[in-house]
């Protein structure tokens, strides 16, 4: 696919039309207070994988409701001191999977916390943590699950979960909770720039081709699921736009960025079908904190810089959490 969004010196100044609800730092404190009304529970089980050079833990802990959140804990084997920590979040129907496809950044010398979405691990990587909570109608997939009211829409239990997972990350005694940073690809990286803005310390974030970012153009540009759902759905509920618009918004990177407050990576793809360019240079755009970079990669779809991307990571975060 040959380039198909704005020329690169237009995205370079494109600015999202989303448009922030009034009630947003509201809406996520009420949430996250709900949340921890609950016990985080945060429990770790050491795994045999056969692995010589780290450790695994199966980690479980209380998020959104008090439900029962599944993950990875993977640190250098050996470790006995309190490490830089990176938290990760998988893609758009992704599990956490298996521990010996998450080397790198123990590898690297940091504790890797990888969270398992809810209800997803069925479509790539396998998962082991249930959405038991129930939604109205929706058109396959998740991007619609309770779209109509955002306190029932299912990214709401997405982004607390994250943030309960970054706390359970940090009450291990091998992680180093004053050095943490967060990252993902894709969904993770939509899960990413929300996790920045509500968890106010983290000493980074590296959202990769981020996706739920700028639902006004995302879901109006691109053909290609996962913001095709929202299309499919309004094609049947002729009459719920403005609503449907509405509950974005709250759920929306764009807004999540304008609210961050550590240094950013992000990257971005110039022929992503799946996440638009320039919705993700409206989060770019919108990033408040100290410092950012993007990087870009002119010939690639979805996949984005893949291991030239994890590359750049390592030396960014290697002059940020281990200094």
């Amino acid at each position: 696919m040959a380039h198909f969004d704005l020329p690169l010196d237009e995205l370079r100044t494109w600015r999202s039309r989303s448009v922030e609800p009034e009630d947003f730092d509201v809406f996520w404190a009420d949430t996250l207070a709900e949340a921890r009304g609950h016990e985080l529970r945060a429990r770790y089980e050491p795994v045999e994988t056969g692995l010589r050079t780290v450790e695994v833990f199966d980690a479980t802990f209380a998020g959104f409701g008090g439900h029962p959140v599944k993950g990875w804990l993977v640190v250098p084997a050996g470790a006995r001191d309190p490490l830089p920590l990176v938290v990760e979040f998988v893609g758009y129907g992704g599990g956490r999977g298996l521990p010996h496809t998450h080397l790198l950044w123990a590898s690297a010398g940091f504790a890797h916390f990888v969270m398992d979405t809810r209800g997803q691990g069925s479509g790539w990587a396998g998962g082991a943590t249930a959405d038991p909570v129930g939604s109205a109608p929706a058109y396959p997939g998740f991007l619609t699950r309770g779209i109509e009211d955002p306190h029932a829409y299912y990214y709401r239990r997405v982004f607390t979960d994250a943030v309960r997972a970054v706390e359970a990350a940090r009450a291990h005694p091998l992680t180093d909770a004053t050095r943490t940073a967060v990252t993902g690809v894709s969904q993770g990286g939509g899960i990413t720039l929300a996790v920045g803005a509500l968890v106010p310390d983290v000493v980074a974030i590296a959202p990769d081709v981020p996706f739920l970012c700028d639902f006004p153009r995302a879901t109006t540009i691109t053909d290609r699921v996962p913001y095709r759902e929202v299309g499919h759905y309004l094609k049947t509920h002729r009459g719920s736009v403005e609503r449907v618009a509405g509950t974005l918004a709250y759920f929306d990177g764009v807004h999540f960025a304008a609210r961050g407050r550590a240094p950013a990576l992000f990257s971005v793809a110039l022929e992503d079908l799946t996440c638009p360019p320039s919705t993700v240079f409206a989060a770019f755009h919108a990033y408040a904190g100290p410092s950012k970079a993007i990087e870009v990669y002119d010939f690639n779809d979805h996949e984005g810089g893949g291991p030239f991307q994890e590359q750049v990571q390592l030396r960014w975060l290697a002059g940020l959490l281990t200094a």
